[in-house]
């Protein structure tokens, strides 16, 4: 077995390509897409190393083109998740003795090959099957996720690196040994990235893994487990399922040895998933690790001093890049008056300009929701606001789904900051705004902490620094990632660790060492050099 304190590569923030026209990326891109739109392909589940088909199929369509079938997946039952639970429980001993650097060495490498041979073809996945164009899918699928691996392994070293201090005579060590069970991770649509993390970072700390990816992220799911596979990853690590939620819950949480629970999802369905926790906790042999990132109502505060293009760009691509569908889209607006008119000309003025069709168009920023469902529910809030004579759209407010489930991005304003848009969470192209009085900037501060149960993002605008100190000491539980001067979207893994509180999570900053603790079981070990022989101590001699 090797020795040595080793020293892993200096992580790097992966570069975001940009896709211009006749440029190398774009065309390997186009040639990606053109090929996936050619074919049908097979998904299969992944456990214990194995493909597994039910023969149950299910049909993977573009959001933007949902008669277009770009494949299928197997559809599993009970039988499914208790052979993804044994298979990862037979894996757990050889993977969790592997030397670190072993573990580190796959993921790198998986990094490599996201960077490298497979980036077009992630890419490519995540805009066919979620709907993003170039740029979202870049940021996400490729940078993001590229981003987690590399920097997840420099968070290892850091955190195994961390020793107590020794006295005279002993030698205090600390050991990070994986939880005592397996890990079950529950990753969204929205973000590729998140798929990939959500299940590899357990892993890298020496955890086995079983994942259960979004139906409507599972084509570029299928992708990343292609990944890990060419990467090294052995059999029963990582463990991919699609099974109906409530049939492998009811298995996976009275499971007695389930460790953790990486989610990242809705609010209402991870206080549900908590509630079976707690009441199965006598089950458990060890007490699980949760962690979860859920819902958000992101807001913009833009201060009277604020620049009013700042403030157009930041609601633009905070409110409709990747249609919304962000927990840290900008959903709710508060701007004061006196620079309303200039805002509201120049966001109608760009969004008039905004093209919304396929992903396959590059020129097109917005693109289609991710299901019906999500287009119907929209579409009702956007009807209840044309409905109702104290709110008026200002922008947008036209959905068509005859093709793809096409929203436009829309602009509300209203005149109560407690209207309906202003407090739930949406996850569309729809923004809401409440024009407030320069003179109420500390009320509007009380309001936007008190309207949403949610903490996630949230950013102030302005060139008054005073003001900016006052909103981010203000707004200090309103947010757990702040953004001053920016729209509250775009955290960089190494960067601005990500992740929120009250309603939104358990704020574990993913993107950070933060996370990687959870799923580690810390053994502290003392070993005295020259023991006593003799059980007295000096205080119980008698006085001469």
């Amino acid at each position: 077995m090797l020795k040595g304190f080793f020293n892993v590569p200096d992580p790097v923030n992966e570069p975001v390509l940009n896709y211009g026209p006749r440029s190398v990326e774009r065309a390997a891109l186009k040639a990606a897409l053109d090929e996936a739109r050619a074919q049908q392909i097979d998904i299969p589940m992944y456990i214990g190393g194995q493909e597994v088909r039910t023969g149950k199929t299910l049909e993977v369509r573009p959001p933007h083109d949902h008669k277009h079938v770009l494949g299928t997946y197997h559809e599993g039952d009970a039988s499914h998740v208790h052979a993804s639970i044994e298979a990862a429980l037979g894996a757990k001993e050889q993977w969790e003795n592997m030397p670190w650097e072993q573990r580190a060495a796959i993921f790198l490498k998986a990094a490599d090959l996201l960077a490298g041979p497979y980036r077009a073809k992630i890419n490519a996945a995540t805009m066919l099957g979620q709907s993003k164009n170039a740029y979202q899918a870049e940021i996400d699928a490729a940078c993001e996720f590229i981003d987690f691996l590399r920097f997840n392994v420099h968070f290892m070293t850091q955190i195994y690196a961390e020793q107590p201090v020794s006295g005279k005579g002993i030698w205090n060590r600390l050991e990070q040994r994986p939880l005592e069970g397996f890990v079950f991770a529950i990753t969204p649509f929205n973000f590729t990235a998140i798929a990939g993390n959500l299940c590899a970072a357990p892993a890298l700390m020496g955890n086995v893994v079983v994942w259960k990816p979004a139906p409507t992220q599972i084509y570029a799911a299928n992708v990343i487990m292609e990944v890990f596979i060419e990467a090294g990853l052995p059999a029963g690590v990582i463990n991919m399922i699609s099974v109906d939620g409530p049939v492998a819950g009811d298995i996976i949480f009275s499971h007695p040895d389930f460790a953790g629970l990486h989610f990242t999802g809705s609010t209402h369905v991870f206080q549900n998933l908590w509630k079976t926790i707690g009441n199965n906790i006598h089950l458990y042999r060890t007490y699980p690790r949760i962690v979860g990132e859920t819902g958000g109502k992101d807001f913009v505060l833009a201060h009277p001093s604020a620049d009013a293009d700042v403030v157009n760009v930041a609601l633009i691509r905070g409110a409709f890049e990747y249609q919304g569908q962000k927990c840290s889209a900008a959903s709710r607006a508060y701007i004061p008056q006196s620079l309303w008119p200039a805002v509201k000309e120049k966001l109608q003025r760009d969004i008039a300009g905004i093209k919304v069709g396929p992903v396959e168009d590059f020129e097109n920023f917005v693109n289609a929701v991710i299901t019906e469902a999500s287009f119907d529910r929209l579409a009702k809030y956007i009807d209840e606001a044309k409905a109702n004579p104290e709110v008026e759209i200002i922008t947008g407010g036209s959905y068509d789904k005859s093709v793809g489930y096409f929203v436009e991005p829309t602009i509300i304003q209203v005149q109560d900051p407690y209207y309906v848009t202003m407090c739930e969470e949406l996850f569309g192209p729809v923004l809401t705004v409440y024009v407030y009085e320069d003179s109420q900037f500390e009320e509007v501060m009380n309001i936007i902490d008190k309207t949403s149960p949610y903490a996630l993002t949230g950013s102030i605008l302005s060139q008054d620094r005073y003001a900016i100190t006052q909103a981010t000491q203000r707004l200090r539980n309103a947010a757990g990632n702040f953004y001053v001067n920016d729209k509250p979207t775009g955290a960089v893994v190494g960067q601005q660790p990500f992740g929120g509180a009250r309603g939104s999570g358990t704020n574990d900053k993913a993107g950070s060492m933060l996370n990687l603790l959870r799923w580690t079981s810390p053994r502290t070990i003392k070993e005295t050099f020259d023991p006593p022989k003799d059980y007295t101590y000096p205080f119980l001699n008698k006085e001469l």
